[in-house]
């Protein structure tokens, strides 16, 4: 799903609201959790899952096509831990997947 598509499905579930004030809301409530993970914090969203920074330490990888050492810097990595309820919804047979909106 892209932005346009849940701002379309936004739209048919709220039809007192225009197009532009969904979108302007999404965007909103976007640049508020990136300002709050760039801060170092953690966002959570009941039911759906909670994002979180995690620091990585330096560490020495290979280069899978020379075998070559390389040296990784540390860095700052965005995690994303379900909620239960999206882990229960998710949690379908393989083979059973069907596309829905």
């Amino acid at each position: 799903m892209v932005k346009s598509e849940l701002v379309a499905i936004l739209n048919l579930k709220l039809p007192e609201l225009q197009g532009k004030d969904v979108a302007l809301a999404i965007d909103c409530m976007v640049e508020q959790m990136v300002d709050a993970l760039a801060q170092g914090g953690r966002v959570e969203i009941r039911g759906f899952g909670s994002f979180s920074v995690r620091h990585r330490p330096p560490r020495l990888a290979r280069n899978p096509k020379t075998g070559e050492s390389v040296d990784l810097p540390a860095k700052v990595a965005t995690h994303f831990k379900p909620g239960k309820e999206l882990r229960d919804r998710v949690k379908v047979p393989c083979g059973q997947l069907t596309k829905s909106l």
